[in-house]
């Protein structure tokens, strides 16, 4: 399970795309980039991110440490900024927190360089998931201690918007032209040889059952929250098995 730690303080905004995370201190001590439930963007980014992101380590590719943040909507009320106030009152329970980098930088393709097996490894993820967001114009990657780390996954997943249609999502063809480190993804044979047989049933399972009840309850077409987790499952199975269509 994901920690769950109680946010106490609100920080600050971080006005970068169209969710509005905020930055919080929590009763851990941590500081935390959040992303809120009642944002506009609904919490389907937050079963992404948990999702994809525990996939992520699971396959050995760095990734902050992401919490279940409680949040207490009375923490608005302090908020100057209105917009502040409507997202903490629209977001009571859980959230989803990412540990906050300190003094980390944003990805820069041409002046960094990247170890082209751990590129090709983003890469083959990325085209598993349909992750539409890691292109040379936002990257989602930081360098922290001269390490790469990946975050906001958000994006990906995009099957889950529209379950009816989502069996033929299984096969779609991943576009890697724009993505940041396609140039530098000079491994994609081995790096596929290596995740594909790690990519099993029971670790989906495991990802999956990560992702708390209260964000996939309420899912038009399924029966409850395990319902919708075998649904997660049985998809990104059936793209790994397909992977001849969508392999970049």
């Amino acid at each position: 399970m994901l920690r769950t730690v109680t946010a106490t303080r609100y920080v600050l905004p971080l006005r970068e795309g169209g969710s509005l995370p905020g930055l919080m201190e929590a009763d851990d001590l941590g500081t935390w980039v959040v992303k809120f439930s009642g944002a506009g963007q609904g919490r389907k980014v937050l079963v992404a991110e948990v999702v994809v992101g525990e996939l992520a380590r699971r396959l050995g590719l760095p990734v902050p440490e992401l919490v279940l943040v409680e949040v207490d909507p009375v923490l608005g009320r302090a908020e100057p900024d209105e917009e502040v106030q409507d997202l903490l009152r629209a977001s009571p329970g859980l959230n989803l927190g990412t540990d906050f980098l300190p003094g980390s930088l944003g990805f820069d393709p041409v002046g960094h360089a990247v170890d082209a097996d751990l590129a090709s490894r983003v890469l083959w993820l990325d085209a598993l998931v349909g992750n539409v967001d890691r292109s040379w114009r936002n990257p989602n990657l930081l360098l922290w201690h001269r390490a790469l780390w990946l975050i906001d996954h958000g994006a990906s997943l995009v099957f889950h918007h529209d379950w009816v249609r989502s069996a033929s999502a299984a096969e779609k063809p991943y576009g890697a032209d724009d993505h940041v480190l396609a140039a530098q993804a000079t491994e994609r044979v081995a790096a596929a040889e290596a995740l594909v047989p790690l990519v099993t049933r029971e670790l989906l399972e495991q990802v999956v059952s990560l992702v708390p009840d209260v964000w996939l309850d309420d899912e038009p077409g399924f029966e409850g929250a395990d319902a919708v987790r075998a649904a997660y499952v049985d998809h990104l199975l059936r793209r790994v098995a397909a992977r001849g269509t969508w392999q970049p």
